[in-house]
């Protein structure tokens, strides 16, 4: 829920172009599919991937459900070989092969199987420092990002922004207990627990977000 104006109106474009016969109506902040999601994707992970080959910091944390969309999978690659560090939480079904010598090596894929039916998706994309975050609908495949109407909108209240950082990140990416870690070879690794892997994960969040 929210009061944000310019997020409202947009709700009601998208309600209103499901109930009519329009094509696609222009938005203020969200990404739909099949109109601007794929697209906006795209251009957030190559911005990435153009300011780690300027120098600066770049990062890219993305949650979902299902990795399949080839375009989107070859701009991940892309971006890992600019240098951007980035990690995948993603539950069920990954094409990515992650670790990959001169292609994918500062990319990690980990799935994370537990008691509940986790449907959150959550991109993360450093910005220069901005941290754009958003939640989505979407799982980046094929069928939502040109078959469907699927929605991305961006946390915009900073305080609401370091929550959802944290409690759907954070706590992903220093799991110890349930997460299978992707290899190189497409195989899972169950992720060892143990003080020292805790440790480990603690240093990895600080060392690069958020």
């Amino acid at each position: 829920m929210t009061s944000d104006q310019q997020m409202c109106e947009d709700v009601h474009h998208v309600f209103q172009q499901l109930t009519g016969i329009g094509g696609e109506i222009p938005l203020h902040l969200l990404w739909q599919s099949p109109f601007t999601l794929h697209a906006k994707l795209i251009d957030a992970i190559r911005a990435e991937a153009d300011n780690a080959r300027a120098g600066k910091r770049a990062r890219i944390v993305a949650k979902m459900n299902a990795l399949l969309e080839p375009t989107v999978i070859a701009a991940l690659y892309e971006a890992s070989h600019a240098g951007v560090k980035i990690d995948l939480i993603v539950r069920g079904v990954c094409l990515l092969k992650p670790g990959v010598e001169e292609l994918s090596e500062n990319i990690t894929v980990r799935s994370i199987v537990g008691r509940f039916l986790e449907h959150q998706r959550i991109f993360y994309f450093y910005a220069n420092g901005k941290e754009d975050v958003f939640l989505s609908s979407a799982d980046w495949m094929d069928r939502n990002f040109f078959r469907r109407v699927e929605v991305a909108f961006p946390i915009r209240d900073r305080r609401l922004k370091r929550r959802v950082i944290a409690e759907g990140l954070s706590v992903c990416l220093g799991d110890n207990q349930s997460a299978w870690v992707m290899q190189s070879d497409g195989h899972y690794r169950k992720c060892r627990s143990g003080k020292s892997m805790r440790n480990a994960q603690l240093g990895l969040l600080a060392k690069f977000c958020f």
